[in-house]
Formats: C-alpha cells, structure tokens, sequence
C-alpha cells in the first residue's frame, strides 16, 4: 500500500488506486471521489482533530456507550478473542474494548501506514503484553490476516460509524468481506450514527472552526501533491449537506468560480457552483441497521445506545456458511 510521508521535496510514489479512482471520479457526472481518500497522514491527523470538536458529537459518545458496555461485550464475546480493528486510526477507543475482552492479540488495520505504525507503538507501550500486529491495508479488499492469528478466534471492531461512509450496498459489500476475512466462530462490534434533526447532523459536518473544511480541502492538497495536480485550492470551498430522502450527511468540494486545472497530466473544468461529492454520511435507525447487518452475513445479537438515542453499538455473530450447491 502506500508508503510513509516523503520529507519536503522529496516525490512520492501516488498509490495506482488513488489516480484512477481521482481521474475516473472527475471525469463522471456528477463528480464524485471515494472518501477513503481523505486518509493521508495529514487527512488522518485533521480527522482526529475532528473528533475532538463540540459539534461533533459521534465520538465522545460512542465513546461513552463502549465504557459503559465493555463488560457485557467480554461476558457475551468471551476472553482471549483476537480483536481486528478495521481503520483503526489512533486506536483512542481501542483500550477500553482491549482491557476489558484481554485478547490474545490485536491487528489494526489502516491505509494510512506511518499513522497507523505511531499509534500501535503507542498502544503498545499501553498494553506491553499484549501481542500488536500491525496491517497496513485497505480494508475495503478482501483481507488475509497475519497467520499468527488464523487460527484464533476473533472479535472484530468497526467503531466511529465508518459503515457510513458507504452506500447500503457498498456497505453490505464490505460487511461480507469482513466476514469471510474474520472467518467461522466471528464475531463483529459495530458503531452507526442514528437519524436525528438536520441542524445537529450539518453542525457535526461544519463546524464553526473549519477542522472539517480542511480536512475535506486536503483531499485536493493530496492530489496536487501524489498526482501532479494543478488544482487552485482556493477556489473551492466545503459544503456539506443533509439528504433526506436517503438519509444522510453529504459533503461537497464546490467550485466558487469557472475553474481549469490538470491531474496526472489531463485537463479537467468544473463551472462555479459545480461540486466533487467526496463524503456521504449514512444514518440508520434499529431496524434498518440490523436489516444491513443481516445482509451482510451477520447475525446482531445485542444493541446498546446513549441516553439521547444518538448513536448505536451493535454486536454481531458471523452467519454459519451455506454448503455449495
């Protein structure tokens, strides 16, 4: 996958992935980028500052939810289990599931790898025991875990509502990809973001100190800099929006003025007010989360939510496998 950041001045190789699906995402209609894109480690660095905000209300309490449930998580998944975090990021949930469920080992899985190898080493410095076995990956493709645990039972970990990111069948999608990677006897703790008023779901999107906005405006700083692009950063602007009729946070990079500029050497134009889709941010309620986790090969087995009914914790088994016809 890609490699470490590149000291100033010094080319880095642009992952092949990342070009084609900028070039092929500019030229559709309407444009759109894949939000996994965002993750450089600045990208990385910006949403960890994200979390943090006031109006960003999925962290702090999905966070309180895991406190609160992490004992009934380790009654009902067991001891010793090996916990795969999928995007794992700083891992600033990740303690309290490895403190209370005593895995055997943990394998953090990220796109961004110098991120994810700081925060494993932190992490382990935490747990000294505790066997940490970092995979730099992506895991919207199909996964072979290190052999180390291959054969060991595993709990994986999907918190932080990233299921969201995806359409619902991108999302069942990637549900059966963990699934066939976690393998027989799994078992899977999920978070979801709720449907709730449209004033609080923009808020959380565009805060009022623009930590969101650059993390969205990265995403161009990036491919100017992988993809020998010409974008001018200061003609766009973020934008997020609420759409209701599919229940979810968009955000958008549009254009304040008739734009021209060049990637990977091809000439692109957007007119002012046009925009590049590069977020969506779905919201399930009870029902439609446990219909999306059952498409996916995942039978939920509990759900806990705050107080407020904001956010939702799901913990799910693997469905047995259905024999060949």
């Amino acid at each position: 996958m890609l490699k470490p950041e590149m000291e100033d001045g010094e080319q880095r190789l642009a992952d092949p992935q990342f070009r084609a699906d900028v070039l092929a995402g500019l030229e559709r209609r309407p444009r759109a980028i894949p939000a996994r894109w965002f993750y450089d480690r600045r990208g990385s660095e910006l949403f960890e500052d994200i979390t943090a905000l006031r109006e960003y209300y999925p962290t702090r309490t999905e966070t309180a939810i895991l406190d609160r449930i992490c004992p009934e998580v380790a009654e009902i998944a067991g001891r010793g289990r090996a916990v795969v975090e999928f995007g794992s990021g700083s891992s600033v949930k990740t303690p309290l599931l490895l403190r209370c469920t005593a895995p055997s080992a943990y394998v953090p899985i990220d796109i961004s790898g110098d991120f994810l190898r700081e925060s494993s080493r932190i992490l382990s410095a935490q747990f000294p025991d505790l066997l940490v076995l970092p995979f730099e990956a992506d895991f919207m493709r199909p996964l072979t875990l290190p052999h180390t645990v291959a054969d060991t039972p595993k709990l994986g970990f999907f918190p932080g509502s990233t299921i969201g990111n995806m359409i619902p069948l991108m999302a069942v999608d990637l549900l059966r990809t963990m699934r066939a990677s976690l393998g027989e006897g799994a078992m899977l703790l999920v978070g979801m973001d709720r449907i709730k008023d449209e004033a609080t779901l923009v808020a959380a999107y565009d805060d009022e100190d623009g930590v969101t906005a650059a993390f969205n405006l990265n995403l161009l700083e990036r491919i100017n800099r992988e993809l020998d692009g010409t974008i001018p950063i200061h003609a766009f602007r973020h934008e997020a929006r609420w759409n209701d009729d599919r229940a979810r946070i968009e955000m958008h990079l549009v254009a304040t003025r008739d734009v021209e500029f060049t990637v990977d050497g091809r000439p692109f134009a957007l007119a002012a007010g046009e925009s590049v889709h590069t977020e969506n941010s779905h919201k399930y309620g009870s029902r439609d989360a446990r219909i999306l986790l059952r498409s996916g090969g995942w039978t939920p087995i509990h759900e806990w939510t705050d107080p407020d009914g904001l956010f939702a914790l799901y913990l799910a088994e693997a469905q047995a496998e259905r024999p060949a016809p």
